[in-house]
């Protein structure tokens, strides 16, 4: 059976995927060019053709994984409701679960930018927008009279870098902290920065993590309710 003959930016979204893929399985340090065209039962010379290195390759699958990441967070953050919502929806889906492979891909990524520049640019710019969108609606919430918080910049970073430290911690140390405690916490770090009432904390559980579906489901059902 001939094998169906994509375009160019049918082939490029084929290779990122399994890129993607083959970093998640092997580290940034050991996958190679040609981990990426074995996984499709491609030459080396045609990743090759679309990406000139293993560098830009990596960098790219990166950023193909990350935007992913933040095409839901805006979905989250621009739904019609409170900014309170928005935010505890955004920061309890960031939070990490200890099993998401979307944190060991980004775990990967921040220890190969230490020595790789094209990927410290990538994941620098891309680490950006996910401030630079909380900030946006923390903002939002401090013009509706919602909560008080003098630096929504400041907030932004400040809730990142707990919930990044969260995500070190339970994905290098599985089973070592609760679903419900690490949803907890990261509900008390936002109650924290909003200035939000004592007690505002939503409880966590012990579920598992809904999928994107499910959590855009419920995110509509929040707009109409």
């Amino acid at each position: 059976m001939a094998r169906v003959r994509l375009s160019v930016a049918e082939r490029r979204e084929e290779l990122l995927r399994a890129a993607v893929e083959q970093i998640e399985a092997r580290g940034v340090a050991a996958v190679r060019i040609a981990d990426v065209a074995s996984a499709l039962g491609v030459s080396n010379a045609l990743v090759l053709y679309h990406f000139s290195s293993k560098e830009q390759l990596v960098a790219a699958a990166f950023a193909h994984a990350a935007e992913a990441d933040l095409a839901h967070l805006r979905r989250l953050l621009g739904r019609r409701t409170t900014a309170v919502r928005r935010l505890r929806s955004a920061v309890r889906w960031y939070a990490p679960t200890g099993q998401a492979k979307g944190w060991r891909l980004w775990i990967e990524g921040w220890a190969a930018s230490l020595r790789d520049p094209e990927l410290r640019r990538v994941a620098a710019s891309l680490d950006q927008e996910w401030k630079a969108a909380l900030t946006r609606v923390i903002a939002e919430g401090v013009a509706a009279g919602e909560f008080r918080c003098t630096d929504p910049a400041s907030a932004a970073w400040r809730l990142t870098a707990f919930l990044d430290g969260l995500a070190v911690q339970t994905t290098a140390y599985a089973g070592s902290l609760s679903r419900t405690a690490m949803l907890r916490w990261a509900d008390a770090a936002l109650v924290g920065e909003l200035n939000l009432p004592a007690g505002d904390e939503e409880p966590g559980d012990d579920t598992e993590p809904a999928s994107d579906t499910e959590e855009t489901a419920r995110a509509d059902a929040e707009e109409t309710a």
